[in-house]
């Protein structure tokens, strides 16, 4: 693709481990991509990189708790670029706890993030210009869910079950909506949690990369490759599933 037969797509925590993955698959395939991060710092580096050798990569960094950010971040695709193609929902925290450790603030910060900022006039856009796709990232602990981590799993859950709904009842509008659903991920995210915990992050990462059939755990490209997929026309005929991504290796 050149030129104005360029596709766009719309990335949100494209400053993170995985969403800096997406953002380069996307790139690499052609894509103009809009970034969303509250990291605006992580997003001027995604540019810098991604934007040497043209104008590939556009940021609008906000707080997906925010309503008007989030519609505004598909109004920008539009603004700049002309076109939304393709929507990724990476954007996610991990909340920690079981139901008795976990605050109000816990509980309502996780879905506001991981499942309400899911809500945009993406679908409206799209439906009125001849289709596109919808990616979302869910978790093998929403469909499976592992113990200590309340409002995690029941938002990923919801994200998973959201996604089957909408590529359902948007199908037939030329929109397909899927789900990815990593289990564990290399990404600055997890070995950072390891840290706050007091672990090694390169001795855990090791020994989770034994629990694993395929012998390690997922790296962020892993996903990447898996959303870009799910969003090119060599997914033409998948839409409402979920991809489970993990290696084989079952939740516990």
């Amino acid at each position: 693709m050149t030129g104005l037969e360029k596709k766009t797509a719309a990335i949100t925590g494209a400053a993170g481990g995985i969403g800096q993955a997406i953002s380069k698959q996307f790139v690499a395939n052609g894509f103009h991509v809009i970034a969303g991060d509250a990291d605006q710092t992580g997003m001027d580096q995604l540019e810098a990189e991604l934007n040497r050798i043209g104008q590939n990569v556009w940021s609008k960094a906000g707080d997906l708790r925010n309503k008007a950010y989030c519609e505004e971040l598909i109004d920008y695709s539009i603004q700049i670029t002309g076109t939304l193609d393709v929507l990724v929902n990476n954007a996610g925290i991990i909340t920690r706890g079981n139901i008795l450790e976990t605050t109000d603030e816990d509980w309502e910060r996780t879905f506001d993030i991981n499942l309400t900022s899911i809500f945009w006039r993406a679908i409206g856009h799209m439906k009125g210009h001849g289709g596109g796709a919808i990616v979302n990232i869910a978790s093998c602990w929403g469909l499976y869910p592992g113990p200590g981590h309340a409002a995690y799993c029941t938002s990923k859950a919801a994200v998973a079950t959201l996604s089957k709904c909408l590529g359902r009842d948007h199908a037939g509008d030329g929109i397909r909506v899927n789900a990815v659903c990593p289990n564990e991920v290399n990404t600055p995210m997890l070995r950072t949690g390891f840290a706050k915990r007091g672990f090694n992050p390169d001795t855990a990462i090791a020994e989770l990369n034994n629990t694993v059939p395929l012998g390690r755990i997922a790296e962020p490209e892993d996903i990447a490759d898996a959303v870009y997929f799910l969003s090119s026309n060599a997914a033409r005929y998948i839409a409402g599933t979920t991809v489970e991504v993990n290696g084989a290796k079952p939740v516990y």
